[in-house]
């Protein structure tokens, strides 16, 4: 078997470039989007080291500080409990729900740390943080073999997808905000498609480089603008589309599609 670079695509399609610059690119940083993997889900792959050394990985659940440090909930009787107990370094993979066929594409984040079990008024923040996020945790958080331990992020690795990935330092991912729009992706692309699809084709000829478009499709949405898939007869293309300025919430959309539709006509 024949091996290949990165440079050589074998048969996959190749996208055609854009005809024109690309308007707004503007996408959440690697901070936010890293923060938004992690408050997506409240189940991630956590990494301790056992006894001899080895990496050990298992399935938990957790909840989030407003820090965005997850806090976990894990018994003595469990091998990553005894591993915490010994070595306090730990990591935990968090992967963002998708419906994509290929999960590699999707995003995901890993968080990697010390952890430490909170005192005080700490303590009474990360139970609830926990609680919130798991509720079946109110069956055994109080057992006496349960621990609350929260994991204090030292490192950040967020991947996007095929060619989207960074570093992200502690201080950057803990005064991020998760995005209040990508969790409701799926129904933004609906909303879209059922009552907006002129526009977006409109958009995607306008600002997003490709005034040959021929039909164009939503397949992301967040704060700062839509990613677009659109079909052009040089092939299939994805694009960026930037709102103006950042919206807050879902209900934003139509107003900001507005105002850009209201830019591309004028």
């Amino acid at each position: 078997m024949t091996s290949r670079d990165h440079g050589d695509p074998g048969d996959a399609p190749s996208a055609p470039p854009p005809l024109t610059p690309v308007a707004n690119g503007t996408r959440p940083s690697a901070a936010q989007e890293a923060r938004t993997v992690a408050a997506s889900t409240n189940v991630g792959t956590l990494a301790t080291l056992a006894a001899n050394g080895d990496p050990w990985a298992s399935v938990v659940t957790y909840g989030l500080l407003r820090s965005g440090a997850p806090v976990l909930c894990l018994s003595l009787l469990a091998e990553h409990g005894r591993n915490l107990a010994r070595d306090r370094r730990a990591s935990i993979a968090i992967v963002a729900p998708s419906t994509h066929t290929d999960p590699l594409a999707g995003s995901r984040v890993t968080l990697a740390g010390v952890a430490e079990q909170p005192t005080g008024a700490e303590h009474a923040a990360a139970r609830e943080a926990h609680l919130a996020a798991v509720p079946a945790a109110t069956y055994y958080i109080d057992f006496s073999d349960f621990s609350l331990w929260v994991l204090r992020v030292q490192r950040v690795r967020w991947v996007g997808g095929y060619g989207r990935m960074d570093w992200v330092t502690a201080a950057s991912y803990a005064s991020a905000e998760p995005d209040p729009v990508r969790p409701h992706t799926a129904e933004v692309i609906a909303r879209l498609h059922t009552d907006h699809a002129n526009a977006l084709l409109t958009l995607a000829r306008t600002f997003g480089g490709y005034p040959d478009t021929i039909s164009a499709s939503c397949t992301g949405a967040d704060r700062y603008g839509l990613d677009v898939r659109v079909v052009t007869d040089r092939g299939v293309a994805y694009t960026r589309i930037g709102y103006s300025e950042p919206i807050s919430s879902i209900d934003d959309v139509p107003g900001a599609l507005e105002v850009l539709v209201g830019l591309a006509g004028s």
